[in-house]
């Protein structure tokens, strides 16, 4: 899962690989969340150091985009301060946490449910984003 959280209104949004992360991957993200979701606003997009946010071809894409989009990178080791981190913490105690799944598609059900349900009830993460208020 690819994913980001405006940390203002608590609108999550993700995106699911059924491949791989790279940055090929990650660019399709960015363009059909990231941006379908933000273009036209001034957007302060801070990442982690994932291999494939450092690839040339992203930084390609983040310059081509630079009037709507100011991106930053955390340093490296620092989940506490990357509010998709408490994201991901309340998905896997929230939808996988301590069941067995007997195929992909069964793990991929519970997590789109939890997303879902985030994404209709945010006051579910939006003491998660306090801190970074």
């Amino acid at each position: 899962m690819y994913g980001c959280v405006d940390i203002y209104n608590t609108k999550f949004i993700h995106h699911f690989e059924q491949e791989k992360f790279n940055a090929e991957t990650y660019i399709i993200f960015l363009e059909n969340v990231l941006a379908k979701n933000f273009y036209g606003k001034q957007v302060y997009y801070i990442q982690d150091n994932a291999s494939y946010h450092k690839d040339g071809d992203v930084w390609k894409w983040f310059l081509e985009n630079k009037h709507w989009l100011h991106v930053k990178n955390l340093p490296p080791y620092c989940p506490e301060l990357n509010a998709t981190e408490h994201i991901w913490h309340h998905t896997r105690v929230s939808g996988i946490h301590n069941q067995h799944f007997d195929s992909k598609e069964k793990i991929v059900t519970n997590l789109e449910k939890v997303f879902s349900d985030i994404q209709k009830n945010p006051k579910q993460i939006e003491g998660y984003m306090r801190p970074f208020l």
